[in-house]
């Protein structure tokens, strides 16, 4: 195990983001325990942070560790890797709870135990697995540089231009993706470029941008991205939020003893 770790995480210089990772999970794992024990009114558990009748939500805090941390990695020194390991972890700390607020900041309202706060958890997941991706030295596009098309073609000049044409076509089909509403696709497309052939070529979910200036004038295909929605797309959409309220807490249900309306 430790060889493991002196190869693939300090030798490749991935010991800053492993440390970003590790305190950004343990982060999220405290403070959502945090919070449940507030809502369970848990007598034994210190509450919330009150200053006079003001809460002070937890994503402050992040602000302040994100603010530390990303000073303290700027300053660091380039061969310092335990400096740079260790505002990793504050500025992976203070994401964590930024993140678990993130709903709160979008709609500028109390909506953390609603169905609108699982956007926190979508959030959180999607940093925590594009974090692991990256940790595992997956790359996004799966290309680091001109390096690595110089290898397959002859000539610099062959690279270049073929890295700026797989690029541009990238750009597209990921435009066309974000468009047609597949945010998650479009994310892990950046790590698995296939997603964006598909993403760009299936129906666009209704409401979308897409699907708005697209489907306008035709019916059947609205009527049959409609369909897709509420019998493919919904279900997975359920499964996935019984899998988050087992995880962090029912979204679903009025909160107890949730912080007081008073803005922080």
């Amino acid at each position: 195990m430790s060889s493991w770790f002196q190869v693939q995480i300090v030798h490749t210089g991935r010991l800053p983001l492993f440390c970003f990772f590790t305190a950004f999970v343990a982060g999220f794992g405290f403070i959502r325990l945090s919070v449940r024990l507030i809502r369970a009114q848990a007598r034994w558990w210190p509450g919330n942070v009150m200053v006079g009748p003001v809460h002070v939500h937890h994503m402050v805090f992040g602000v302040v560790f994100m603010g530390i941390g990303g000073v303290a990695q700027l300053a660091a020194p380039l061969y310092s890797l335990g400096w740079r390991s260790g505002a990793g972890a504050v500025f992976g700390l203070g994401t964590a709870l930024v993140l678990d607020e993130f709903a709160l900041i979008l709609h500028l309202r109390d909506v953390y135990w609603s169905n609108e706060g699982r956007l926190s958890i979508d959030a959180v997941f999607v940093a925590a697995g594009v974090t692991a991706l990256l940790l595992m030295g997956v790359t996004p596009t799966g290309v680091k540089g001109v390096s690595d098309y110089q290898r397959l073609l002859p000539g610099t000049a062959g690279a270049v231009i073929t890295l700026h044409v797989a690029v541009t076509a990238l750009f597209v089909l990921a435009s066309v993706t974000l468009l047609k509403g597949k945010i998650w696709t479009g994310l892990f497309g950046l790590f698995v470029p296939l997603l964006f052939i598909a993403g760009a070529l299936r129906l666009a979910r209704p409401g979308s941008p897409w699907a708005r200036w697209r489907y306008r004038d035709r019916p059947g295909k609205l009527a049959r991205a409609d369909h897709r929605e509420k019998y493919l797309r919904q279900p997975v959409v359920r499964a996935k939020g019984r899998i988050q309220d087992l995880l962090t807490g029912r979204h679903d249900q009025q909160a107890v003893a949730r912080e007081p309306p008073t803005a922080s």
